[in-house]
């Protein structure tokens, strides 16, 4: 995740980072969800049934703490769907673990707003096209609207949430259009996400945008949030599963602010890149730990042994290899010059394409001359 509204601000003002000291863990709670959205990593459904007990889940909250755990992002399927999910949050609350909420939306009602509002820290909620395109892209016939109104009814009760898009050849067309979206809604978060192969994403690998696109609405977004912090507009523009965006960041702030590339490039270097196994960690609804929720393999299983002994395991060749910084990556990684701030990218999207976890991430976009810059 590269917080590039965070990073520009906080270099341009001379202020600390916001620099995770602990990890972040997301946790998909069901496999349960009201939609079929194409990119869906969990092949989650309608029918499936939850595994993981609330007794089960709150004894597992003291392993968070001692793995070093400082955030929950409650994902699924969709997290709404389970009625213990707020009594859960609320414990980790209790434990200073930082709770967000990652949601389709659709569950949002006057009934439960001012709880969601209350027990979580972040509120995402997903829209991945205007009308029609959101509608297709999900699987159901006016889902667009409801997720938009679940945005109006959390402002209206006091809150705010964040606009989360994943960038495909599906969505494309609204690309340009959810900026104007947000700033219409004056949301509080812009999460652009890039695709990874898993799940449904590897099955629809053919909606991934070309390299050529991907550049240009990386460009369009690192510009956007420049102009925000120029205008002093409060919307916190945020890029995931591409942190080659790194480096375009560092080109594009260069530019604008020469005498401040200097501190922008230690910034990124301390930021560290892809960080899948390290400072990120998923469990998913069987209690199967992975790095990332997209990873092939998993690490070990919360209901054979504890959180904090799979995570601290020294002895794990995978996640010794991933905590490598920068780490040994093949191909036209192994000579690349910002390795150190990319960290090699996406382990899973390597493995999709090349059978092979240490392969080149294949959507890297950046051309010979930005690979051997710094």
């Amino acid at each position: 995740m590269l917080r590039i509204s965070n990073l520009i601000h906080s270099t341009v003002n001379n202020q600390k980072s916001r620099m995770l000291s602990g990890a972040i863990v997301i946790w998909n709670f069901t496999n349960r969800c009201n939609l079929a959205c194409h990119h869906c990593y969990s092949y989650a459904d309608p029918n499936s049934q939850d595994f993981l007990t609330t007794e089960f889940i709150l004894d597992s909250i003291k392993d968070l703490k001692k793995a070093g755990v400082k955030f929950v992002i409650f994902s699924g399927g969709e997290p709404l769907i389970r009625k213990d999910i707020f009594k859960i949050a609320n414990a980790m609350r209790e434990k200073s673990i930082m709770t967000y909420l990652s949601t389709n939306g659709l569950y949002i009602n006057e009934k439960n707003v001012n709880k969601i509002i209350q027990t979580f820290d972040y509120i995402g909620i997903s829209i991945d096209g205007i009308g029609k395109v959101h509608d297709n892209f999900r699987g159901l016939d006016g889902a667009f609207d409801k997720s938009i109104g679940a945005i109006k009814l959390i402002q209206q009760n006091g809150g705010n949430a964040g606009i989360r898009f994943t960038m495909t050849k599906e969505t494309e067309d609204s690309f340009y259009d959810i900026f104007e979206l947000a700033e219409e809604l004056n949301v509080n978060k812009i999460y652009l996400s890039h695709l990874v192969y898993s799940g449904r994403g590897l099955e629809n690998l053919k909606i991934d945008i070309s390299k050529e696109k991907r550049l240009e609405f990386v460009n369009f977004i690192i510009d956007k949030a420049l102009k925000y912090e120029e205008e002093g507009k409060d919307i916190d523009v945020v890029t995931g599963n591409m942190e080659m965006d790194a480096i375009v960041l560092l080109e594009k702030f260069s530019m604008k602010y020469p005498k401040l590339k200097e501190q922008m490039l230690q910034r990124l270097i301390a930021w560290g890149g892809n960080s899948a196994g390290n400072r990120l960690g998923n469990i998913d609804f069987l209690g199967k730990v992975k790095p990332d929720p997209f990873f092939p393999f998993t690490v070990g299983d919360i209901n054979e042994k504890s959180f904090d002994n799979i995570w601290l395991d020294k002895n794990n060749e995978i996640l010794a290899r991933l905590r490598q910084h920068p780490r040994e990556i093949s191909g036209k990684c192994s000579t690349c010059g910002v390795k150190h701030i990319c960290n090699g990218g996406s382990r899973s999207r390597a493995y999709a394409l090349y059978n092979d976890l240490w392969a080149e991430d294949p959507s890297c976009y950046l051309n010979e001359q930005q690979r051997g810059q710094i």
